[in-house]
């Protein structure tokens, strides 16, 4: 993309960040300022659950390229929100909750940005909202005599007050991030939304969970319970770890594969690059799911594999020039390709078909991925507007209009037009 579109897409990536870390702050500095005036009450569960939400902090990681985990930490802070019991004398309240999460979230922070490893302040900020608003809940449901006693009344009314807290704290997670995707992908909220809470119900009712048995253990045995809890949880996280690991060496090859066809001629210096950034724009515009997006990118970046087979390479690597036969010829011998990997099957049919015409392809087979016709349109955009090619988007896009219906899918078209509209630039 190009220095103008990459700046305003950094401005607009500050619009919601700034303003979440901001209201983060001023709620922390509030919390604090009341705490203080207060008093600590109960410090030694506030040290302890202060100390693993830092911990927590430290070794947060990413599963996937945008989202990063700190399972021990969230888990900490819903765990301290939760304190109800015999253990325990007086219950922490929602300023000192707040504010010993927000004070260990920098702490967990600062180590990190002192050896230099990744780390998201808005994302964080995120974390401590929503501890806030999880704290504000259950201390509105519960009342402040309510505790573990052994008795059924009270275990079914905590149990149910815990899990309605953990509930509100991933709902507002939910809901900005789904507000963030939006304004930095430019993705249809709804589908946002639909993925976020995909995410909640796989990985942070998981969390949320690892909170409310962390905090009636602790309620009812005192801090003795924490290592029960918090080892099978650093157990789960070295898993997630590991899992995440593994996701970037196998994008690592997938990249290394795409470089293949750059470095034998058959496509010109970043041009799958190219063409996969505008094959995610398109499927960020049309809400595509996140496992379909990791489907298309490597769709979009292994699209040309299959020209290796070819006798000699095309100028520039513009495929468009090669005949149908030829090119449908490339798609099936480089889908082949990756099915011999036994993992990218589903990214072999989207290859498969990526150089079928609309007409007599998905028009008349919804069983073809949508997913081929974005590797289409993008490739045909690329070659027209990419390095070396020289036309402008505005003509590029009335070359591929004119193949609306017959070569490409007008649903791809019509997000490719609000694409570059909205500024889109290799």
């Amino acid at each position: 993309m190009s220095i103008e579109s990459g700046e305003l897409d950094a401005q607009r990536r500050m619009g919601s960040g700034m303003v979440l870390v901001f209201a983060g702050c001023v709620v922390g500095l509030v919390a604090l300022f009341l705490t203080a005036r207060r008093g600590l009450s109960e410090w030694p569960f506030a040290i302890v659950f202060g100390l693993l939400i830092a911990i927590g902090e430290m070794v947060q990681f990413r599963v996937d390229s945008i989202r990063n985990r700190a399972p021990i930490a969230t888990s900490a802070a819903l765990g301290y929100v939760m304190l109800r019991g015999p253990a325990l004398g007086v219950p922490p309240e929602v300023a000192q909750i707040v504010a010993v999460t927000g004070v260990a979230t920098l702490a967990g922070l600062f180590p990190r940005a002192v050896a230099g490893l990744p780390w998201d302040l808005v994302i964080s900020s995120r974390r401590v909202l929503s501890v806030a608003c999880a704290a504000i809940t259950f201390t509105l449901v519960i009342p402040d005599d309510l505790a573990w006693n052994g008795s059924w009344t009270h275990a079914i009314a905590l149990t149910g007050a815990m899990l309605l807290s953990v509930l509100s704290a991933g709902v507002l997670d939910a809901l900005v991030g789904a507000g963030q995707d939006t304004e930095k992908f430019n993705r249809p909220f709804p589908a946002s939304l639909r993925d976020e809470l995909i995410v909640m119900t796989r990985i942070g009712l998981a969390m949320g969970i690892s909170g409310m048995l962390l905090a009636a253990g602790t309620s009812l045995i005192g801090l003795w319970a924490v290592p029960l809890v918090v080892v099978p949880l650093s157990l789960t996280q070295f898993a997630f770890r590991r899992f995440a690991s593994a996701q970037r060496t196998y994008r690592t090859t997938v990249r290394s594969m795409a470089r293949s066809t750059e470095i034998a001629g058959f496509s010109s210096p970043g041009q799958n690059a190219r063409t996969a950034a505008l094959a995610v724009a398109i499927g960020n515009d049309l809400g595509l799911t996140p496992a379909r997006m990791e489907a298309l990118e490597y769709a979009a970046l292994l699209s040309g594999v299959g020209q290796l087979a070819l006798a000699d390479p095309s100028p520039g690597g513009a495929s468009l020039l090669r005949t149908r036969e030829e090119r449908q010829r490339a798609a099936e011998i480089g889908a082949s390709v990756i099915e011999r990997s036994g993992v990218l099957d589903h990214v072999a049919e989207i290859v498969r078909h990526s150089n079928d015409p609309y007409r007599h392809g998905r028009a008349n087979n919804p069983g073809i991925p949508v997913e081929s016709g974005i590797v289409n349109v993008a490739l045909a955009y690329e070659q027209l507007v990419g390095e070396g090619s020289g036309q402008s988007p505005d003509k590029a896009m009335e070359s591929i209009g004119l193949g609306i219906g017959a070569e490409y899918d007008p649903v791809v078209v019509d997000s490719l037009r609000r694409i570059v509209g909205r500024g889109f630039r290799f």
